[in-house]
């Protein structure tokens, strides 16, 4: 079962801010002070039920925080190797909420258009298949495009994307079961990013429209990713954001940390 942390942000909020909200129109005057004993003031309330000052004292800060992961920016932390050489097992990276589009947390409801994914992007999407679940692909076929792939080469509206072979792949750490395949350049629209490519492992082939409304997303370790190649589109509601940046770098399997990843600007 996957822990949902924006319901229980909600939730949480929920509960404090109006329990925060009864005290103040109602119960804070409910309270009587008992009758004064020599030496104390006739001014003297009771103290506030432990309910009521743990909500005055958590309210504020659930709100900021639901405020920012759901409209602003969520950390996430990448835990498999379909995305590399571009993210490694163990990049906590945040995603800009508000790239494609605000909308209401747990009920995704699409309150403000703000924009949509373009040829290149790194985006992060509720899983189809299982919508708890967050992926992170690049997105490689917008509404309408044709997309097709052959001999481990990526069309668009059948024309093939740049790719440039630069060399062979060194990996660290939970990354090092890669070293071998064949890094190479690809540019996509206005991005430029390397990829992963096994020649001799067997890969999809074949050619599709991606309906309106939808999105055709692949990793950029291209013979290790499980993506629209395999399972189809990815709706329009389930983008959760845009990758922009890497701000922390530990591999817990390797028990190893890269300070040089933080601040690597996602492209």
């Amino acid at each position: 079962m996957t822990f949902d942390l924006e319901l229980v942000l909600v939730l949480g909020t929920l509960v404090t801010g109006v329990v925060w909200l009864l005290d103040a129109l109602w119960w804070s005057k409910a309270r009587q002070a008992p009758v004064p004993v020599e030496g104390e003031s006739r001014n003297a309330r009771p103290p506030e039920p432990w309910y009521v000052e743990y909500s005055k004292s958590f309210f504020p800060v659930l709100i900021i925080v639901l405020v920012l992961r759901s409209f602003v920016v969520e950390p996430f932390r990448i835990p498999s190797g379909s995305m590399m050489p571009t993210l490694l097992v163990g990049d906590f990276i945040v995603v800009t909420k508000y790239s494609y589009g605000i909308r209401l947390p747990v009920t995704r409801q699409l309150i403000i258009p703000t924009g949509l994914p373009k040829h290149g992007d790194v985006a992060v999407f509720r899983y189809p298949e299982n919508p708890r679940e967050d992926y992170i692909k690049r997105v490689v076929g917008l509404p309408g495009d044709r997309v097709a792939f052959y001999n481990k080469t990526l069309f668009i509206n059948d024309r093939a994307v740049t790719q440039r072979e630069i060399g062979t792949y060194e990996g660290v750490g939970s990354g090092d079961v890669m070293t071998g395949a064949t890094l190479a350049e690809e540019t996509l629209g206005d991005v430029t990013h390397q990829i992963l490519i096994w020649p001799n492992r067997p890969s999809v082939q074949g050619e599709i429209v991606v309906p309106e409304g939808h999105y055709f997303v692949v990793g950029d370790n291209r013979d290790n990713s499980n993506d629209s190649r395999y399972w189809g589109f990815v709706p329009e509601e389930n983008l959760v954001g845009k990758a922009v940046m890497i701000w922390m770098h530990w591999d817990f399997a390797d028990s190893s940390s890269d300070l040089g990843r933080i601040g690597t600007r996602i492209r």
